[in-house]
């Protein structure tokens, strides 16, 4: 059976996203956990998990000179665009690290063929243990790129770790934003729950995700947390979120256990209070939602 996979996302950072997946994953009992916010991954330190032995990403090449089989003829430096050929015929030539885009031209123009395109270690993913089932997660190195072919790699990973230990559900903490790791989150998700917050910046940010949810014509739904802040901003926001095709779970008051449950190292379902029996209404309406969608009863968006 193929395994179901849920993706929750947030227009913006701060609205709670990933204290409602961990709290998912405590309500789902077993299911493979899947961090794809590899810019500032953080869902381990409400897990807690056994981390698992470090994979190397690479996702792009960068050019290396051969000082033996160069002939100082100075192409490789006239093309490069990004500056990064330094040196010159008497000094010998080297490549910038960090300005090299990876592109290749210098390998091609260079008549001597003294460069090679070796690949760049950005980061690394690994599977571990948690108290809920296994976490793949990731790391990027600081300042590194292609955070996108990072999350499909995870997701892909984590996809098949649920086929092996024949678990039906992936749930993905997503990146916030709209950029390409968000977009690398979404493809052939079963369901995404887009979780924002009763203020300006969380409207405005919800619009343009669930504008870019649309454009795949996924199923997806809208939680708003914190709702009590501005009851008022929260209706108004459920109320265009169902008029542009989304399917309302709930709303979750601002509750300060949760941010004890996130000192604590744990999460809002083990730690309790108020937000933790709304978060079980939110999980319980996703839960029916997501049977829905993988039956064909709920139509694209």
């Amino acid at each position: 059976m193929t395994p179901r996979e849920l993706v929750v996302i947030s227009g913006k950072g701060g609205t709670g996203k990933t204290s409602v997946v961990a709290a998912f994953a405590a309500l789902a009992g077993q299911a493979v956990l899947a961090d794809c916010d590899v810019d500032a991954a953080d869902l381990h330190l409400v897990l807690r998990p056994e981390t698992g032995p470090e994979h190397p990403f690479s996702g792009r090449h960068q050019a290396v000179i051969d000082p033996d089989a160069c002939t100082a003829c100075d192409r490789c430096a006239e093309v490069c665009r990004f500056g990064a050929v330094l040196g010159s015929p008497d000094d010998g030539y080297s490549v910038d690290s960090i300005a090299c885009e990876g592109c290749g031209l210098c390998r091609r123009v260079c008549p001597a063929e003294a460069i090679r395109m070796e690949p760049v270690v950005n980061g690394a993913w690994m599977v571990s243990e948690t108290r809920f089932g296994p976490l793949v997660h990731a790391r990027l190195g600081v300042a590194e790129d292609n955070s996108g072919k990072l999350v499909t790699l995870v997701r892909n990973e984590a996809r098949r770790v649920a086929e092996e230990r024949d678990l039906h559900l992936v749930i993905v903490d997503g990146s916030p934003g709209i950029g390409c790791p968000v977009i690398a989150s979404l493809t052939g998700a079963d369901l995404v729950l887009a979780v924002t917050e009763p203020t300006v910046s969380g409207r405005h940010d919800l619009d343009r995700v669930v504008q870019v949810v649309r454009q795949f014509r996924l199923p997806f739904a809208v939680c708003v947390n914190k709702a009590d802040l501005n009851p008022e901003l929260a209706e108004q926001i459920v109320g265009e979120a169902e008029a542009a095709g989304a399917e309302f779970m709930a709303t979750i008051d601002y509750d300060p256990a949760v941010t004890h449950a996130q000192v604590a190292g744990t999460d809002i379902i083990d730690y309790g209070g108020r937000a933790a029996t709304e978060v079980t209404e939110v999980w319980e309406a996703v839960g029916d939602t997501l049977h829905a969608v993988t039956k064909g009863d709920v139509l694209d968006a």
